[in-house]
């Protein structure tokens, strides 16, 4: 089979419109607007109505991503979604995507890799399209962070929002652009720093686990910041000087979206200019697998940052521990996704 590389042609996203702002939270918990700020650079966050579920937001993002693409979802051949909050363990989210958007020609899964599951799942899709086995590949990152937070923790509940965004991966048309590389890990022994206790089939859900709050998310803040900062911003200079190039070379890098101190450490690694840096956690907040999705939809149809011929990173960093990054050359004939 003929190797193809992959670029994204389209971009789609979706945030709830409730928002729920640092004041509100201050009225919840004893915490302030600078105490929040300071430590994690977040003003607010979206929140997904309850009952509503991940599915809610990945179709609405799906059906932008074709929309702006021009084609119908009966022309895709596969759909992934990077997350860690399914409606439900069956069917799969990916399942529930797929009939409502009328993708009768695709199949698909989820992909679990905490935050990093986006971009584990965008190079998924694209090593699909280079073997020639697939032509149109959706993926999509989205997370309902709120489900798993629990609004009397403040080391917790701050961090994180829902939101959700898609990417249409196709074969390019052009040689050297597209996804060119990526380095991804994952170290297993981060399991105890940052999970969800109950709810799988270890600890199957019960009155005792709800009593004992044990369905939330919990993390050693401090062990998952020192690993994040470390991995991150390795893995994001490694990529770069595996590929012969430098932070000015970069037009674009779109971290993840964890903390303002991780990003501004990655980019620092990195030789980075921070106007050359993606940041909407102030409006966003932490939405796990959508944080870049949603960086890249405001890069691309916000802000019209990105042009042919620019190169952009992107990296990430998750529970498992899990950490990866994907240097990207950008291509488009005009009508790519704006």
């Amino acid at each position: 089979m003929s190797k193809y590389g992959a670029y994204i042609r389209s971009v789609g996203h979706y945030v709830p419109d409730r928002r729920l702002t640092n004041e509100d939270l201050k009225n919840m918990l004893d915490v302030d607007d600078e105490w929040i700020v300071s430590r994690t650079g977040i003003r607010e966050r979206r929140i997904l109505e309850p009952g509503l579920g991940n599915s809610y937001m990945a179709i609405r993002a799906a059906r932008e991503c074709l929309q702006k693409a021009g084609i119908g979802a009966e022309e895709l051949d596969l759909i992934i979604i990077g997350t860690i909050t399914p409606d439900m363990l069956i069917p799969s989210t990916a399942a529930l995507v797929q009939k409502e958007i009328g993708a009768v020609n695709a199949w698909g899964f989820d992909l679990s890799a905490g935050c990093s599951g986006f971009l584990f799942a965008l190079t998924t899709g694209s090593q699909l399209i280079e073997t020639g086995r697939c032509k149109k590949v959706l993926v999509i990152g989205s997370d309902v962070q709120s489900c798993f937070s629990d609004y009397t923790d403040p080391n917790t509940c701050v961090l994180f929002g829902d939101g959700a965004g898609a990417v249409l991966l196709e074969p390019c048309p052009e040689p050297g652009y597209g996804i060119l590389d990526f380095i991804q890990h994952m170290d297993g022994s981060g399991a105890e720093f940052l999970f969800v206790k109950a709810g799988g089939s270890r600890r199957p859900a019960s009155i005792e686990t709800v009593q004992n709050k044990e369905h939330y998310l919990w993390q050693d803040g401090r062990q998952v910041f020192k690993r994040a900062v470390t991995e991150m911003a390795g893995i994001s200079a490694l990529i770069l000087e595996k590929n012969g190039l430098t932070g000015e070379d970069v037009s674009l890098f779109i971290p993840h979206q964890a903390n303002i101190r991780i990003v501004e450490a990655c980019a620092l690694k990195m030789g980075i200019n921070p106007e050359k840096v993606m940041i909407n956690i102030d409006r966003f907040a932490n939405t796990c697998c959508g944080t870049i999705s949603l960086c890249l939809y405001q890069a691309v149809v916000e802000e019209k940052r990105l042009q042919k011929g620019d190169y952009l990173v992107m990296s990430a960093f998750g529970g498992g521990f899990t950490w990866g990054s994907v240097l990207l050359r950008w291509w488009e004939d005009g009508e790519s996704g704006r």
